[in-house]
């Protein structure tokens, strides 16, 4: 008879990016708002995109750090650095496609872009628990 217990992986960061992602919907109706009011359509289109590349870059980012983690800390190393440029030059990509088209209205789209990047780990950083005895989310009383 085996008493072998078996432990689940943690990966915090992907409950931190799901986390993440879901504020970017909650604030999104704001940065809409703002984004047709002042420019139209073009600026709806821009705040959009800009929300879908920061959902899509933070959870891009932890599936990276996820997968490295498994392999060895010197994967993780290079993951995190090259992951970062590599969703760097991926958002570049989109926006110059987009930016070709014609759609994009560049102020709109900027300050979502930067607003919501910022103010969105800002605003996580008060329920991340910086602990190794319950890394990621602060447990729930």
């Amino acid at each position: 008879m085996s008493n072998s217990v078996t432990v689940e992986p943690v990966a915090p960061e992907s409950d931190i990016a799901r986390h993440l992602a879901r504020r970017v919907v909650l604030v999104s109706p704001v940065f809409l708002l703002v984004g047709v009011l002042g420019w139209g359509l073009d600026g709806l289109l821009s705040s959009a995109l800009a929300l879908v590349l920061v959902a899509v870059n933070f959870r891009l980012g932890a599936a990276i750090i996820t997968r490295a983690a498994q392999i060895s800390i010197n994967a993780l190393y290079g993951a995190v650095l090259g992951g970062y440029v590599v969703r760097l030059a991926l958002m570049t990509a989109v926006v110059l496609i987009v930016k070709a088209t014609g759609l994009l209205a560049t102020v709109p789209f900027a300050i979502t872009l930067l607003v919501t990047h910022l103010g969105l780990l800002a605003w996580e950083s008060r329920h991340v628990a910086m602990t190794l005895a319950a890394p990621g989310l602060r447990p729930t009383k």
